[in-house]
């Protein structure tokens, strides 16, 4: 049996990479202070967890003084209440806390971990590529760090990111015109499987492919030596997002690390008939593919109509601190993970 994360040996070993997450909190906290951004405290607790795919939720009910059980869940994400605020006025917002994802737990994936969002408004999307990389320095300079690392892997905190689009590194790494396979929205699932060496599926979809080729011949050469900036994923890989100026494209972008996604950022949509359409085809898709669909947030798109043009990312803080302390795996840098009822924990940093 591994040992628990609340025994004093372990807990001694793993305070260090504790504190510096902490100190990382607090240098995130007053930077954003100084740039005139107002912490925000989302709830938890919300109509819908989210409507992308391949995003799951923890379900639970609300019971009103009547005894009636209405559904509800742990959002996966602030967003949904972020950007209310956003339409209900507010510039320059951040959240630093909780959210919740099912189905995810891997020596770099969590249950529960938490969360930096932040929005600016009236600003360009490409402003948030600078924000993130004070938080890399940020985050090595509370860890004493000269240099980001996880498993082997380095990267240079200090250095100003390489920025790629999606486009270039499919042709670099895997050797596919991804944009030949794409019009606007609309894919093409035989175009992508017919450059891929990659085993697939006859019920494969072409998201279901991307995302193997994006795992498998692209992220593992993403963010070594310095970070890099993944700039703007096929339209049809942004539910969330602005289109491009290609209409193929959307202002979404993610940020790597050693291999290791660290933040995904948008050009915000603000059309609300168009958010709906895609919602509605992203819980087709978690129908398709899980049997199951989750409700949408008819407030927030009420809300969506009166937000203001708006750029946001949400990033990992956990993993962030990982990688800053050289931490092999992200429950080394959660003061308490959640355990799995069998009486154990991971046990020992150094595997």
């Amino acid at each position: 049996m591994s040992t628990p994360w609340w025994n004093r040996e372990y807990h001694a070993e793993r305070r260090p990479l504790l504190m510096a997450r902490n100190r990382t909190q607090s240098a995130i906290r007053d930077w954003l202070g100084r740039q005139d951004f107002l912490e925000v405290d989302a709830s938890a607790l919300a109509i819908s967890p989210g409507n992308e795919a391949h995003l799951h939720g923890f379900a639970t009910q609300m019971i009103g003084n009547d005894g009636m059980a209405q559904p509800m869940y742990l959002h996966t994400s602030p967003e949904f209440a972020m950007k209310k605020l956003l339409a209900a006025g507010e510039p320059r917002i951040f959240s630093l806390g909780h959210v919740w994802r099912n189905r995810e737990r891997t020596p770099r994936h969590h249950p529960e971990f938490t969360m930096l969002e932040w929005y600016r408004v009236g600003q360009d999307y490409h402003v948030l590529f600078d924000d993130c990389a004070a938080f890399l320095r940020l985050a090595a300079q509370a860890a004493g760090a000269t240099l980001l690392q996880h498993r082997g892997a380095t990267c240079d905190p200090y250095a100003t990111p390489q920025v790629m689009t999606v486009a270039e590194a499919f042709r670099d790494y895997a050797g596919i015109d991804l944009l030949a396979t794409c019009d606007g929205a609309d894919t093409d699932v035989e175009a992508l499987r017919a450059q891929t060496d990659l085993r697939t599926a006859p019920d494969d979809t072409w998201s279901d492919i991307l995302s193997r080729v994006l795992v498998e011949k692209v992220e593992p050469h993403l963010g070594h030596g310095r970070p890099l900036i993944l700039d703007r994923y096929p339209a049809a890989e942004a539910a969330l997002a602005r289109p491009a100026t290609d209409p193929r494209e959307a202002e979404r972008f993610e940020l790597y690390a050693c291999g290791i996604e660290l933040a995904n950022g948008f050009g915000e949509l603000t059309d609300p008939a168009e958010q709906r359409r895609r919602f509605l085809q992203e819980m087709d898709e978690k129908a398709r593919v899980y049997g199951e669909r989750y409700p949408l947030d008819e407030d927030f798109l009420a809300a969506l109509a009166q937000m203001p043009p708006a750029s946001g990312c949400a990033l990992g803080f956990d993993r962030l601190v990982m990688l800053a302390t050289g931490a092999p795996r992200i429950e080394d840098v959660i003061w308490t993970p959640v355990s799995d009822g069998q009486g154990g924990g991971q046990g020992g940093i150094q595997g």
